[in-house]
């Protein structure tokens, strides 16, 4: 649900995935996007704690853990990262399977993300946007009407990568969640519906 990158300064292109289901962003960036690996679990879940740490400073601990564990989240769907020549991760994106939402708010023909990041040392590099778009095209590819995710009121650098994208606030499905037992949050719900496609 997280990033704080400024606008891509260049366009980014996608090829549909080649059946491996390694769909990546065009190269010409100096970066690809595909799913993450076994080995790679331990360093996506660093780099999605630090980039929330740094952006909204202490969080509990249930919920950093819960940032780091990768493995969890390749559990219930699937862990998309962005990474640069050398293999290192510059960001990561958690995204639903089909028909198998990864949050409440998702109704049927819907595709919901969650915890985009960017690691610190990477933004303004336009990475946040591409995670953005994949996922977008994600679900065009499986036929999706819309793409939807959940952000919490205090998550400003996300919410203008969104808009800047055409997604819309869904006010009708905020308010308060119960996102551990006895732990209240606000969030806020937005949409891309996908019938245009991204320019």
């Amino acid at each position: 649900m997280h990033s704080s990158t400024p606008p891509d300064q260049g366009a980014v292109s996608f090829h549909s995935t080649d059946g491996t289901g390694e769909a990546a962003a065009s190269r010409s960036a100096g970066w690809s996007i595909r799913l993450v690996r076994t080995e790679e679990y331990e360093r996506a879940g660093q780099v999605t704690a630090d980039a929330y740490l740094t952006s909204y400073g202490a969080l509990s601990d249930e919920y950093v853990a819960s940032l780091r564990d990768v493995a969890g989240r390749v559990h219930e769907g699937d862990v998309w990262v962005a990474v640069d020549g050398d293999g290192d991760i510059l960001g990561t994106v958690w995204v639903a399977r089909e028909g198998r939402p990864l949050a409440d708010m998702a109704q049927p023909g819907e595709t919901d993300f969650r915890q985009l990041a960017v690691a610190p040392a990477a933004r303004g590099r336009g990475i946040g946007e591409a995670l953005t778009r994949h996922v977008v095209e994600l679900a065009r590819e499986r036929g999706s009407h819309r793409v939807v995710m959940n952000s919490g009121p205090e998550m400003t650098g996300a919410h203008a990568l969104y808009a800047k994208l055409g997604f819309q606030r869904l006010s009708e499905r905020e308010g308060m969640w119960e996102v551990q037992p006895g732990r209240w949050i606000e969030l806020y719900a937005f949409g891309y519906d996908l019938a245009p496609a991204l320019r």
